[in-house]
């Protein structure tokens, strides 16, 4: 297990002042962290300087931004202004982006927060300015420290923003073994303060946005690269700089997400329908919805909630005023929509058998787990012996075993070995499937050693 690291919590300020406990919170300090040596002891002794009641004080709350909160980015002349300042700052830039998920139909980006050391915070409203190219400009080569990379730059690329270096802080969290990964948490752990996240899942949308809400995403992109350093540092310690850089090209390297194929069959309760013919009803009613959806610029579930639409398909209403009876479909808005929900239905039902979906859908890889042991037992002894090394190697190194690496790589790998079983070959499977070199390192003799058990 790698040694404990001096940017752990007990490197948060170990002392609040008066003021402070009597205001209940502060905005964050500028000065500078304490240093490693300030921390508490091996054996949880106080420092000299600290009494032993405030060795784990509480969280700092950060209610406000250490500059102000900064008016709204949404003319042409603020962008040139801003994207000016960020040209004149140094260091890593902070990023940030608020979605409407749950709300709208797609996921596109309706704020868009940056900070940079001497450029100070912007918040850009990305409604009225659809391109921020003069913002990719000014930041040029430099690294973007975004938390949780994946959810936020393909919103980022459609406005024009794409990263030529990351650091994401989510996924270094995981690598350097951190319990908890969310950005509140993190920053709790490492730094000493506590992030209000009430308007995570907000409708970022509304307009104009609240105050509340602006001071909350400011302080997202506020902390960041303070949190950065903290990690870089951790990884440092624990021999992983090397890890996280691959992963972090790795991410660029991507690209956007693929389409999902089907993606009716990710409705919630589906797996309550038996038949093709159900399945072939609910489908039409999945892409009717979501056609409504997209033209409306909705959240699906807001059109009609997935619930509903399975529940039309067991009821299998032979007229509109059946579909009527069920309980959702009582409301004004869907009694307005009940000809074309039922004539939905009425297409799923009259396809031709040829055209009506599989109970599942077809794939490349190998069958579920559960039934390898009766389609081939070998397979699954190889299985048991590679979860199980992966398992040591997780503990060992104080990473996420998905992290280790890809549990649908290692299935294939296992149901599928590449001949000869050697660690050359194995390499190449890995490699092939998108490994990183550090993670085929770290895993290639014990998967090689899997894959020669039977």
């Amino acid at each position: 297990m790698p040694a404990e690291s001096p940017f752990g919590r007990d490197r948060i300020p170990a002392v609040r002042s008066d003021q402070e406990r009597q205001e209940g919170g502060r905005q964050l300090s500028t000065e500078p962290t304490p240093q490693p040596e300030q921390a508490l002891a091996p054996d949880n002794t106080a420092p000299d300087n600290t009494a032993p009641d405030d060795t784990v004080p509480a969280a700092i709350p950060l209610l406000a931004p250490r500059d102000g909160l900064p008016p709204v980015v949404d003319t042409s002349t603020q962008l040139v202004e801003y994207a000016e300042a960020l040209r004149g700052g140094s260091g890593p830039v902070a990023v940030d982006a608020e979605r409407a998920s749950g709300y709208r139909y797609g996921q596109r980006a309706y704020l868009v927060q940056l900070r940079r050391n001497g450029s100070g915070t912007g918040l850009i409203d990305p409604v009225p300015l659809p391109d921020l190219s003069v913002i990719q400009d000014a930041i040029g080569d430099e690294e973007w420290v975004l938390h949780a990379a994946n959810q936020d730059l393909p919103c980022l690329a459609e406005i024009g923003l794409v990263p030529r270096r990351i650091f994401d802080t989510e996924l270094a969290a995981r690598l350097a073994g951190l319990p908890r990964v969310g950005l509140g948490a993190v920053v709790e752990s490492l730094l000493g303060y506590s992030l209000q996240k009430g308007h995570s899942a907000a409708d970022w949308s509304t307009r104009p946005l609240p105050e509340e809400w602006l001071v909350y995403a400011a302080l997202d992109v506020e902390v960041l690269v303070d949190l950065r350093d903290a990690l870089a540092g951790i990884l440092a310690e624990q021999g992983k700089s090397d890890w996280a850089q691959q992963e972090f090209e790795a991410i660029l390297a991507a690209g956007p997400p693929a389409p999902k194929t089907d993606p009716w069959r990710r409705t919630s309760g589906m797996h309550a329908l038996r038949s093709r013919r159900q399945l072939g009803m609910l489908r039409s009613m999945w892409q009717t919805r979501d056609e409504m959806a997209r033209r409306r610029d909705i959240a699906p579930g807001r059109v009609l909630p997935d619930s509903a639409m399975v529940a039309a398909v067991q009821a299998d209403p032979a007229h509109e005023g059946a579909l009527l009876e069920l309980p959702v479909f009582r409301g004004r808005a869907n009694r307005k929509l009940v000809a074309t929900w039922f004539g939905a239905l009425a297409r799923g039902r009259a396809l031709p058998e040829a055209e009506l979906p599989l109970h599942s859908k077809p794939g490349d890889g190998p069958p579920p787990v559960n039934r390898w042991g009766d389609r081939d037992p070998a397979a699954a002894t190889r299985l048991q012996a590679a979860r199980a090394g992966l398992a040591e190697l997780s503990a060992k190194h104080a990473v996420p075993v998905e992290n280790i690496l890809a549990p649908d790589l290692v299935r294939r790998l296992m149901w599928s070995p590449p001949e000869p079983r050697d660690p050359a070959t194995v390499a190449d499977v890995l490699r092939a499937g998108g490994a990183r070199e550090w993670q085929i390192e770290l895993t290639r003799d014990l998967l090689t050693e899997a894959v020669t058990r039977a």
